[in-house]
């Protein structure tokens, strides 16, 4: 006992060490590809990047993908960050594990702007205006591109699951709205829809999570904060009237804030950091969005 009592220190220090040292990551997505870079240790122009998935590398996808994956607009950390799941406004999903870079599931999606992985395998898609587009599609990992129900949402950008409220958030050009899962251990599982708000202001972009609790929101003008409960929308002050928000991630208890927007038509070459203060640029990619990879 008294052995193990003085290496007690030693693991404090060991695991201290190990904990701080874990990379502070971002990924991007624009053009045919998606990348992971690493936070601390980028600055500016000099941009590690750890980690990279490029639709020609990948030989598991049906040949297709090869056009449908050529303009990524979407690289969503999955399942503990294990997984990604990956949309392209060209017309495809894709979830891949970060590991091997497998595909674990694809579907043909037209003008795919953003996806979730819902509970018990299943993915939701946002589908932007197309051909067949403007609406939620559902999908179920096991069977790639059968679409197993939909409901139509005019330009499709935005889809976040809360688990606080076992709903789905569904992002449009002029509304957000809320799903309830109907059905789900059938053969037909489905959504139900719940709840409908009009935004403060249009051309709905992103979406995504600030707690358990609240939802941030681009619009066409500025940047929005959804409280959940109160059913209230309030500007986001950091990024108060910032026009062409294209991904925005903020937490709320660090201050931390990572967001792109449009500077050259509708990409950048720029991805901005607040808490620490920072610009990765990426000359080679037309960045579209950002995800910051949690450590927790």
């Amino acid at each position: 006992m008294k052995r193990i009592a003085s290496l007690l220190p030693l693991l404090v220090v060991f695991l201290f060490t190990a904990c701080s040292e874990e990379p502070d990551e971002i990924i991007a997505c624009g053009d045919d590809q998606v990348i992971i870079i690493d936070r601390n240790k980028s600055a500016d122009t000099n941009v590690i990047i750890t980690w990279k998935w490029k639709v020609s590398e990948i030989a598991d996808l049906p040949g297709a993908y090869q056009k449908y994956m050529r303009s990524t607009d979407e690289c969503k950390p999955v399942d503990g960050n294990k997984k990604i799941l990956i949309a392209s406004s060209s017309g495809g999903v894709v979830l891949a594990d970060r590991k091997t870079k497998q595909s674990l599931f694809y579907a043909h999606v037209p003008n795919a702007h953003s996806a979730e992985l819902l509970p018990d395998n299943r993915i939701i898609v946002a589908l932007s205006t197309a051909e067949k587009g403007n609406c939620i599609q559902l999908f179920d990992i096991g069977t790639p591109e059968k679409m197993i129900w939909q409901d139509s949402l005019y330009s499709g950008h935005g889809v976040v699951w809360m688990p606080r409220y076992q709903r789905l958030f569904a992002l449009g050009y002029d509304e957000l709205r809320s799903y309830s899962l109907k059905d789900w251990n059938t053969y037909s599982p489905g959504l139900e829809p719940e709840k409908k708000w009009i935004l403060p202001d249009n051309g709905g972009h992103d979406l995504n999570n600030v707690s358990d609790t609240k939802l941030i929101i681009s619009t066409h003008n500025s940047v929005w904060v959804f409280d959940i409960p109160g059913e209230q929308f309030h500007e986001f002050e950091p990024l108060r009237e910032v026009r062409d928000v294209k991904s925005v991630n903020y937490n709320e208890s660090t201050g931390e804030l990572v967001y792109t927007k449009g500077e050259i038509s509708w990409w950048t070459h720029n991805i901005y950091s607040r808490n620490p203060d920072k610009i990765f640029t990426v000359p080679g990619i037309d960045l579209y969005k950002a995800r910051v990879i949690s450590r927790n």
